[in-house]
């Protein structure tokens, strides 16, 4: 499947774009579009997007990323909160790729809430360039609605990054590295330079790479382990007993579930791997 039929956009396609759209990129919405084709070219590659591949694209923006994995995907399922950015993308992909505009679907929906009957496809990789402020709570939303989800790239702020590949003892190993391991393995797939949006950030970014694995082998629900998680994690710095202890009921039941569970309460959450936050999970000490 080449991809040299397709025109992909440069700066000043963007900015046509965006000037014929009266669209100012805002920072709520943390719109920063991709102006290089270098880097969406990179970006599919490496996200090894097959021709046996659905591909859900989270915010397409004016479609840089969407263009570039068209020619390689089976079907790219592009979902996009902002109605204007929505109603332009097919019409983008039509005058560009017109070859190519069966395989786009077009979901106008919040990435946070979408469910699968509202995608018409089951995904099997997620690629996208992700709004900073969102990009966690998403990726975890998606894994979890989407068990057809085998693989995934995502661009993210540089810091953000390393927060979902971090490994227990990193310094910033914390929610969001535990949460996604309990879906995948992620790791660091290299970093993506400012000038390559417009507007340009004032962060840098970098690509995280997920691939799906079994959760770990527990008795405790996705819920119950979740929970412990966000309890480990709300004090930083605090010991597991003290940590736990408004999850167990009382500092002496939380270091009881702890022995029971085989970890030191005198740790702390950023040393344990998923598997120990699974295992704490099923000793949870029962209510009186």
């Amino acid at each position: 499947m080449g991809s040299s039929i397709v025109g992909l956009l440069g700066p000043s396609e963007i900015r046509n774009l965006a000037h014929k759209l009266d669209l100012r990129p805002t920072k709520r919405l943390g719109q920063n579009f991709v102006i290089d084709g270098g880097t969406v070219r990179r970006i599919v590659r490496v996200a090894e997007v097959t021709s046996d591949d659905v591909v859900i694209e989270v915010g397409p923006g004016l479609g840089s990323l969407t263009l570039a994995l068209l020619p390689e995907a089976a079907e790219v399922v592009a979902v996009e909160i902002d109605p204007v950015l929505a109603a332009q993308l097919p019409i983008t992909v039509a005058e560009r790729a017109s070859e190519l505009a069966g395989r786009l679907t077009v979901v106008q929906a919040d990435a946070m809430r979408v469910l699968p009957g509202q995608l018409g496809a089951q995904p099997t990789a997620l690629v996208a360039n992700l709004p900073y402020n969102v990009a966690v709570p998403v990726v975890l939303h998606l894994l979890e609605v989407l068990p057809s989800l085998r693989k995934g790239l995502v661009m993210v702020q540089s810091e953000v990054a390393d927060r979902m590949a971090a490994g227990p003892g990193s310094k910033v190993y914390g929610v969001p590295s535990v949460k996604a391991a309990w879906y995948a393995d992620v790791r660091r797939a290299g970093p993506v330079g400012r000038t390559v949006f417009w507007p340009v950030p004032n962060v840098d970014s970098g690509l995280v790479a997920l691939t799906r694995r079994e959760p770990p082998a527990t008795t405790a629900s996705r819920e119950e382990v979740f929970a412990v998680i966000d309890a480990a994690f709300a004090q930083r710095r605090k010991t597991l007993r003290a940590a736990l202890a408004s999850w167990a009921g009382t500092p002496a039941a939380a270091e009881t579930a702890l022995r029971a569970a085989g970890v030191d309460p005198a740790q702390r959450g950023e040393q344990l791997p998923v598997e120990d936050f699974a295992r704490i999970a099923e000793h949870r000490p029962t209510p009186m």
